[in-house]
């Protein structure tokens, strides 16, 4: 049986109808990024590598660990690093000092600390007005990270709204975060301020119960961790941040649709830490939204992060949205 040939017309148009519906190939690129720490509150990015989501797009990703406060600004500006992870207050520091930093795709879109107290310590009663609470931490000695970290700023703003001054109200002890839990555990603070999986592991430890007050809930949207690049890393390698930011964003919405893909990656992140510690802190994060689904940063967000800058002191002026944040490779 003869097999009728295809009209050169059709074929021609089969092959160009493949050629508008494939994606570029691209070159695999190299790049880093840097942390300031690695920590569950980058899972998302962690997944994206672990899942094969950056090799799709032909991105291999290596990450660098940078914990001083101006060390991953300098690292992107002087061209050692692609990105770096970091809230992008940071873009509006290095904005008034004359560099030009655009956060492109967020991580953490929710405060990632929580207020714990010791054992005992609780309000008896849930405090319900800003005035109660203001009653209740009174006089209390609350430990938080080194002055001009997040959690301490967040710590200072969250104090002011509930009417309290720190020295002349309350006394903030300024330490890393694992001391703070060996702080409350050897009775020398009663409140804490940390994140997971600290939270967790202390409710483990009988250190302390739930969080007596939830910040990613009472502070909403906050801009708390973005991917952050150099303006004219959008200008000149654009379809490279295209790229990126798709495959993060896609990292994104697996964190939430599959968690139990997340929690295996979790476990090859941080092979260490004890598996029920780390579903509990994986779910808690799940269940407060501290990441993103898309990737998206709200205006809100960057509003309230800029306002607990501004309150602690560390921002010395307003700097627009558009100045810090740029969400064009997003969609939305």
């Amino acid at each position: 049986m003869k097999t009728k040939a295809m009209r050169p017309s059709t074929l021609i148009a089969m092959i160009l109808v493949m050629l508008m519906n494939a994606r570029p190939a691209f070159a695999l690129d190299q790049v880093t990024i840097t942390e300031p720490n690695h920590v569950i509150g980058y899972l998302p990015l962690y997944l994206a590598q672990r899942r094969g989501f950056f090799a799709e797009e032909n991105i291999g990703v290596t990450w660098t660990t940078i914990e001083t406060g101006s060390g991953p600004t300098n690292a992107i500006l002087t061209g050692q690093a692609f990105a770096m992870l970091g809230g992008p207050e940071h873009n509006a520091y290095a904005r008034i000092k004359g560099a030009d930093l655009r956060a492109v795709v967020g991580v953490l879109t929710r405060s990632s600390v929580y207020v714990m107290a010791a054992k005992g310590q609780e309000p008896v009663n849930r405090p319900e007005t800003a005035a109660e609470w203001g009653s209740y931490l009174k006089g209390r000695t609350i430990g938080t990270g080194a002055y001009g970290s997040t959690p301490n700023s967040v710590t200072r703003f969250v104090l002011s709204q509930l009417g309290l001054r720190a020295k002349d109200d309350v006394q903030l002890l300024e330490m890393p975060s694992n001391a703070i839990v060996a702080a409350v555990k050897a009775g020398r603070i009663g409140v804490g301020v940390v994140n997971e999986p600290l939270v967790t592991q202390g409710i483990r430890d009988g250190i302390w119960g739930e969080p007596i007050y939830n910040v990613p809930a009472e502070l909403g949207p906050y801009a708390w961790a973005s991917v952050n690049v150099r303006a004219d890393t959008i200008l000149h390698q654009p379809l490279l941040l295209e790229r990126f930011v798709r495959a993060l964003a896609k990292a994104l919405a697996a964190t939430y649709s599959d968690p139990g893909a997340t929690l295996t990656v979790a476990k090859q992140e941080f092979p260490t830490m004890a598996p029920e510690v780390l579903a509990a802190a994986v779910k808690r994060c799940l269940a407060d939204q501290l990441w993103s689904k898309d990737g998206f940063i709200e205006p809100a967000a960057w509003t309230m992060a800029q306002t607990v800058v501004r309150s602690a002191g560390l921002l010395k002026q307003d700097v627009p949205y558009a100045d810090v944040i740029d969400m064009r490779f997003v969609k939305h």
